[in-house]
C-alpha cells in the first residue's frame, strides 16, 4: 500500500468518539447480563469502563504532535477490563451450565440472550483491540511514524482500487472482529504479527465456546 503523503504543517485529528461509543455499548451489554454472570458488585465493571470515556472522548490529538502519554495506556487498560470481564462471564455461564443447575443454566431464553450479549461484546472488544494496536495505534497510523502493519487489508494488496489516502478506521477493525468471531478464521484482513494472531485466536476461542456450547445448549432447551 502506498502511504499517504505526510504534511508536517497539517493537523491530523484523531476522532475517538466512535471508539467511545463502542466502549459505551460494551458497558451497557455487560450491565444487561444476569447477576450470576457478572463480577460483583455489578456496577464495578461498567464504572471502570465509563470513567475514562469522558477524558478520552474530549481529548483531541494532533498527529503532528507528541502523543499524550496517558491516553494510550488508559485506552488499552479500559479495553482490557471489559475483555477480562467478558471472558469471566463466559466462564461463569459455562460453569453454571454444566456444574450448577441454576436458573440461568436451565432457562433457555436467559441462556440464549446471555450468550448473544457475551458474543457481541466479544466482537466489539476485539475490534477495539485491533484498532488500538495495529501499526502503533490511531495516533500514528497513516503517518510517517506508523509501525509495520499487524493486519493486511485488501486495500493494501490492491492500492489502485482504493483512495490514495486510505487507512483503516474503527469500522474496518470491527468488521475484522465480526468475521473472525463468525467464521473462526480471518476472512477480510490477514494477521501478520504474533500479537495479531494471538488476539484473533483468543477471540475465535471465546466465540466458539459461546456459540457452540452456550447458544446451542439454549436452542436445545427451547426445542
Amino acid at each position: 500500500m502506498t502511504q499517504q503523503q505526510w504534511d508536517p504543517e497539517k493537523e491530523y485529528k484523531v476522532e475517538r468518539w466512535p471508539a467511545s461509543l463502542a466502549l459505551l455499548a460494551c458497558a451497557v451489554l455487560y450491565a444487561s447480563l444476569p447477576e450470576a454472570l457478572v463480577i460483583k458488585p455489578k456496577w464495578l465493571v461498567p464504572v471502570l469502563i465509563l470513567l475514562p470515556l469522558i477524558p478520552l472522548t474530549i481529548s483531541t490529538r494532533s498527529k503532528s504532535q507528541h502523543q499524550r502519554r496517558w491516553i494510550r495506556p488508559v485506552t488499552i487498560g479500559t479495553i482490557a477490563v471489559i475483555n477480562i470481564a467478558n471472558i469471566v462471564s463466559m466462564a461463569l455461564l459455562i460453569h453454571r451450565q454444566f456444574w450448577h443447575h441454576t436458573a440461568v443454566a436451565q432457562n433457555g431464553r436467559t441462556l440464549f440472550f446471555s450468550g448473544i450479549l457475551i458474543w457481541v461484546t466479544n466482537v466489539l472488544v476485539f475490534g477495539l483491540w485491533f484498532w488500538e494496536l495495529d501499526r502503533g495505534g490511531p495516533s500514528v497510523r497513516g503517518t510517517k511514524n506508523e509501525r509495520w502493519p499487524d493486519f493486511q487489508f485488501p486495500q493494501m494488496a490492491t492500492p489502485e482500487m482504493t483512495k490514495p489516502d486510505w487507512h483503516p478506521r474503527l469500522y474496518d477493525y470491527l468488521y475484522v472482529g465480526f468475521t473472525n468471531a463468525s467464521a473462526f478464521s480471518p476472512t477480510d484482513a490477514m494477521p501478520l504479527t504474533v500479537l495479531a494472531k494471538a488476539l484473533m485466536t483468543l477471540e475465535s476461542g471465546v466465540s466458539m465456546l459461546t456459540i457452540v456450547v452456550v447458544v446451542a445448549r439454549a436452542i436445545n432447551i427451547l426445542g
